[in-house]
């Protein structure tokens, strides 16, 4: 059984003969393989691994388990050397710079002052760390969806182990405004009152009338009413009427113009008017018909009657900018009842793309946990995947959302999709598994296995045999993280292209998201683009992860600044804008996507309104959000702004220089001992607050909350941030070992108390010597200068391993 398996790996990772945590994980390594793996040709495979692929991955791809193994095989004796060598050529680079920077200031040099770096950018162009710019590049990229190439819109990570999380994300491409405005802080409590000032509500402070407290539970119609009011409020923005506004419309419903429909809407003057741009409305379905039987005659004559036999009860279908809005009419409905037009809700077209997550956001530190991983990506690719839950009492099954039927202005049927396209986010080159062992006992790329159970997901979707279609271009599409320079982009590619060999696809079948999260990278991304020219779909700014490598990497130079500053720094707008400038250079434009980052703060949905509108505004055609109500208020953003439009200005402006990326983040006057005393405060809370549930509840991706109690969205890239600032700080003496060791205790009763109802969750703070996850989260920033490239990767799976072999010997 599952469980037995899991008892009998699990005592193997605790058996002496298991390797160190940087041999299994960094390097292949040569691992005594248990009696119990299974042979498959030269491969020794964890039995958990050999199930979901007999099962899972090749039931219905024409290909028998004992072919993709021999594939694996093949592939891993033929580049392993590359990634052995590309992982050694990082080490080498860094060690330079270490040695660099350690030459400087024992030679006197104020590492932090701006006249070291012309003598810094000269010396990494020495090592080849910068390399040479061969002019330009244009992508060539072929049969990339359209969602990818040519629709702005957001764009969700979800953590790929969690089949009910997964399905929300699959399902987000369509989400309700009205739910997504309700349940968050977007309009007030208690919403708007009569008399009060301030349109929505926002200030019903200013207007000196005291608002009454909400209803003590179910629905607050005058909150609800503020929806109503933000709603119209955006309709006449973005679909503006030819007379009058949406909040007089009481009536709405699609009408014949010779062959051609389109939307006519009766205000409460009973004049009729119609949108001030028709093209906007592209269809309908339901029971909508006019106010009377002769029909309606020219827009400015008033209407004898206007009721119907029955109540309005249907969906008009709207298209601004690329995306669809689906204005809800039920006039039985409770919420359309009291609306003056009959709109219950709004249902808008929001992420039209999804990363489903091997990496940052997941904890899958062994087979048992991969091949759950496995399994949901193959459900998804296949449209098979059902998560059963409980509501009410009830229980229940969620699943793919099927597609959205309508009638077009001809009267034609025509389907739009009622699912993302699904993108993949395998691991890094660095991570390597002993789920797979070769014939000399040595581990193998775990990238290797990621890229081939994607592919195999993925080819009942190429094959037309899948419940669903993910891409109706026949792509596969991989987002590839922590790739650092040109070389290893390349590597990928042969990566890719040999996957295609084995499986019989065409040429660049499978697709390449490249992460912007590494230095290296940054500063020769249009390299990088070039090496991956026919297959790249994809360029993000992971400005997290960027962060913590830009740390490590200046690591010796100097004291680093505080986290909160770190968005001020010279090189973050340079970087941003870079990746701009050479996507658009380059020929992204209906190609792929330029993306940006996520939104933290998952609960701040106003300030997130607010706020995010500035990366379309900066030239990015899809940004992360962390949930599917927050993509639905996102999708507001690409309605006000169109971002071909404001690519085509950004296009004329100077390209950011690399001077300005490679400008170091360094303290240029130590602050006071107030203000390090809460830097080291705030970044062990918040490393210890996520390193907990990691370790010991395999949550890769948590709302921790920071010391204001304010929930912060955390993975693996803000804790590498965190614990990368203390590891700088501490080998600068701005901090001790000896403080350190005190806050973490004191943070640790912070972190216990912040989690005191979860009944799961095991304090730290009672024995922190010997609690395994508190020790890993003090590790991270104690051997921080020493880890490889900062990564968090190799301490927290030994501590999760550590942690269940410690749950099982208590069973």
């Amino acid at each position: 059984s599952s469980h037995f398996w899991t008892k009998r790996f699990l005592f193997y990772l605790s058996s002496s003969a298991f390797p160190s945590r940087v041999d299994l994980f960094s390097m292949a390594s040569v691992v005594a393989a248990p009696e119990w793996y299974v042979p498959v040709g030269s491969l020794k495979i964890h039995p958990a691994l050999v199930k979901v692929v007999e099962e899972t991955v090749c039931p219905g791809t024409g290909f028998s388990p004992d072919y993709f193994w021999s594939c694996l095989d093949q592939l891993t004796h033929e580049l392993r050397p590359e990634v052995e060598s590309c992982l050694k050529r990082r080490d080498e680079l860094q060690a330079q710079i270490n040695a660099f920077y350690e030459r400087s200031r024992a030679a006197g040099a104020d590492t932090s002052a701006p006249e070291m770096r012309p003598q810094c950018r000269s010396f990494l162009k020495e090592i080849g760390y910068l390399e040479e710019d061969r002019g330009p590049v244009s992508v060539a990229t072929q049969f990339v969806d359209p969602e990818i190439a040519e629709i702005p819109a957001p764009q969700l990570v979800v953590p790929s182990d969690n089949a009910r999380y997964v399905l929300n994300a699959v399902n987000a491409r369509w989400g309700s405004l009205f739910d997504a405005l309700y349940g968050f802080d977007v309009v007030p409590s208690t919403a708007v009152q009569i008399g009060a000032v301030g349109g929505a509500g926002f200030d019903l402070e200013a207007s000196g009338k005291p608002a009454p407290p909400p209803p003590s539970g179910g629905y607050n119609p005058v909150r609800g009413e503020a929806v109503i009011e933000f709603a119209n409020g955006l309709l006449d923005e973005i679909a503006p009427l030819a007379a009058g506004k949406w909040s007089e419309v009481k009536r709405l419903w699609p009408k014949f113009v010779g062959s051609t429909q389109q939307l006519e809407l009766l205000l409460q003057d009973d004049t009729t008017t119609s949108l001030k741009t028709p093209s906007l409305f592209v269809g309908s379905v339901g029971s909508l018909g006019p106010p009377n039987s002769q029909g309606l005659a020219a827009p400015t004559q008033k209407v004898v009657a206007n009721r119907p036999c029955l109540p309005d009860k249907g969906r008009i279908f709207l298209k601004h900018n690329g995306l669809h809005l689906v204005l809800e009419v039920d006039r039985e409905d409770s919420i359309g009842k009291n609306s003056l037009s009959g709109i219950k809700d709004i249902t808008v077209e929001a992420a039209l793309t999804a990363i489903l997550d091997m990496e940052d956001s997941v904890s899958a530190v062994d087979a048992e946990d991969k091949a759950r991983v496995y399994s949901n990506i193959c459900g998804v690719m296949r449209g098979t995947l059902q998560a059963p839950f409980v509501k009410d009492g009830k229980s229940l099954t969620r699943r793919a959302s099927s597609d959205i039927w309508m009638r077009d202005t001809k009267g034609d049927a025509r389907s739009l999709p009622g699912r993302v396209v699904a993108l993949v986010r395998n691991v890094g080159h660095h991570m390597f598994t002993d789920m797979v062992l070769t014939s000399d006992g040595r581990t193998v790329p775990e990238g290797f296995v990621d890229c081939l159970v994607t592919v195999g997901a993925a080819l009942q979707d190429l094959r037309g045999t899948g419940r669903f279609v993910n891409s109706r271009m026949g792509s596969v599409y991989i987002v590839k993280p922590k790739m650092h320079g040109p070389r290893e982009v390349a590597l990928t590619c042969s990566i890719f292209g040999r996957a295609e060999e084995f499986f019989g696809l065409r040429r660049n079948t499978i697709k390449m998201g490249i992460m912007d999260e590494e230095r290296r990278t940054s500063a020769n991304l249009r390299e990088c683009i070039r090496a991956a020219a026919e297959r790249v779909f994809f360029i993000n700014t992971g400005f997290l992860d960027r962060t913590g490598d830009e740390i490590h990497t200046c690591m010796l130079a100097g004291p680093v600044v505080q986290k909160a500053d770190m968005k001020k720094q010279k090189w973050i707008k340079a970087y941003e804008d870079a990746n701009v400038d050479i996507g658009l250079f380059s020929g992204f434009q209906g190609k792929g996507q330029i993306g940006k980052g996520m939104w933290a703060k998952p609960d701040s949905m106003k300030a997130m309104l607010e706020a995010k509108i500035a990366e379309p505004m900066a030239g990015a055609s899809t940004a992360w959000v962390p949930s599917p109500s927050a993509a639905a208020l996102h999708s507001i953003h690409y309605h006000r702004v169109d971002v071909t439009t404001r690519q085509m200005q950004l296009a004329m402006r100077p390209p950011a220089k690399v001077e300005s990326l490679l400008e170091p983040p360094l303290l240029q006057e130590l602050p006071d001992k107030q203000a390090i005393e809460h830097e080291l405060r705030e970044n062990a809370q918040s490393i210890l607050g996520y390193v907990v549930r990691w370790v010991d509840l395999g949550v890769g991706c948590s709302k921790v909350p920071d010391l204001s109690n304010v929930g912060l969205m955390e993975d693996r890239a803000t804790l590498r941030i965190s614990s990368q600032l203390l590891a700088n700080w501490l080998h600068h003496g701005l901090v001790s070992e000896e403080e350190i060791r005190s806050v973490f205790e004191e943070m640790a009763k912070v972190v216990d108390q912040q989690n005191a109802r979860d009944k799961a969750y095991r304090p730290m703070s009672t024995s922190p010597e010997t609690n395994i996850a508190f020790q890993a989260a003090l590790k991270l920033v104690l051997d921080g200068k020493q880890a490889p490239n900062g990564y968090t990767e190799f301490t927290l799976h030994e501590a999760r391993r550590k942690a269940k072999t410690a749950f099982l010997s208590r069973l």
